[in-house]
């Protein structure tokens, strides 16, 4: 935390040192304000940014549980496509290979839709600070995202077929378009006899359900915390800590000269303390600086959750583990399912 914020720290040392050097050493004691309004000030700050926290911590973990959602759904899915996709309604007989291989396609489609999903979702907005701040772009910089590495169409080549992959791509939004090819084939296979009327209506629900929970992961990358409230924040911040040491200034050379006159001062070291006493102004300063700006700073990175940082939700591994469970359920050979992803920077991706 002290290395991410390491920068803001050499601002408020500079910006403590300086009003303590005029006010002390060149005797500008005008440079000074009081303690109270500044007070009020922080008061007012630890309120808009706490609402912005909780806001941003709100949007973090709707994000988690879109994914949840995801998670569960997949699963389901897996689970329908064992166990509805059968001969007992077939015009036509099929094999246990036959089907395997329509499962295989229905699963591998739907690995697919989350592949678009997750590099939907991984594309950079203006917005976002991962790519702006100086300090996120370095962090980032020791982190390893898939959808930053390997593109879209390298992904999807190990699960659709090139005519599908080319339909994809002829989408503004390639997520509907694996949604649009799965309720395709769900249709084909109702009027195929290998599955009825009531599994087809039960698998358009979880082609229903999917779309809800894709949007719901588009609201959230497409429309930013509001602006003005990210703007202002970062604005009130910066006039507290800029008038804090101000403030501080008077309250500790109070405190000194109140010990001074009280004849506390019994040794030289203590001595100079006492005469010193608004140098502790620094510290404090800084201390307080920080505690505020690393609060304003966390909810920045909060109020984007897909971006990658190591807070966000891990979209990769997740999707790989669903990946992982579905291809297993349906009995595909342990040899050609991928391995988790490993962490990177000690965090999931």
């Amino acid at each position: 935390m002290v290395k991410w914020t390491r920068r803001y720290i050499y601002h408020f040392i500079l910006l403590s040192i300086i009003p303590v050097f005029l006010y002390d050493i060149l005797n500008w004691k005008w440079l000074q304000l009081p303690w109270l309004p500044i007070g009020l000030v922080g008061t007012a700050l630890a309120f808009i940014i706490g609402f912005k926290n909780n806001a941003s911590y709100g949007r973090a973990w709707e994000a988690r549980k879109i994914y949840g959602g995801i998670v569960n759904t997949s699963r389901l899915l897996a689970t329908m496509v064992n166990d509805f996709i059968t001969n007992e309604h077939a015009l036509e007989q099929r094999t246990d290979q036959e089907f395997f291989e329509i499962k295989k396609t229905i699963i591998h489609r739907h690995i697919a839709w989350m592949t678009c999903l997750r590099h939907a979702l991984r594309t950079k907005k203006p917005w976002e600070t991962s790519f702006t701040n100086i300090s996120d772009k370095e962090y980032m910089k020791h982190i390893n995202i898939r959808e930053y590495n390997i593109t879209l169409e390298e992904d999807l080549a190990e699960y659709v077929s090139p005519n599908e992959k080319e339909m994809i791509f002829s989408y503004t939004n390639k997520s509907n378009a694996c949604l649009n090819l799965q309720s395709q084939q769900f249709k084909e296979l109702k009027l195929t006899g290998l599955i009825e009327d009531f599994r087809h209506i039960e698998f358009q629900h979880l082609v229903e359900k999917l779309f809800d929970l894709q949007g719901k992961a588009e609201r959230i990358k497409n429309y930013p915390y509001p602006r003005q409230f990210a703007t202002l924040n970062l604005f009130f911040v910066w006039i507290f800590v800029i008038l804090l040491p101000l403030g501080l200034m008077s309250e500790f050379d109070k405190i000194g000269q109140s010990i001074m006159e009280q004849g506390y001062s019994s040794f030289f070291i203590f001595d100079f303390i006492v005469r010193n006493f608004v140098w502790l102004t620094i510290p404090f300063s800084i201390v307080i600086s920080w505690i505020f700006f690393t609060m304003e700073r966390v909810g920045d990175v909060s109020e984007n959750p897909f971006e990658g940082i190591g807070n966000d939700v891990p979209i990769t591994t997740m999707s790989r583990g669903i990946e992982i469970d579905i291809r297993e359920m349906i009995g595909e050979d342990k040899k050609h399912i991928p391995n988790p992803i490993p962490e990177s920077a000690n965090a999931q991706m």
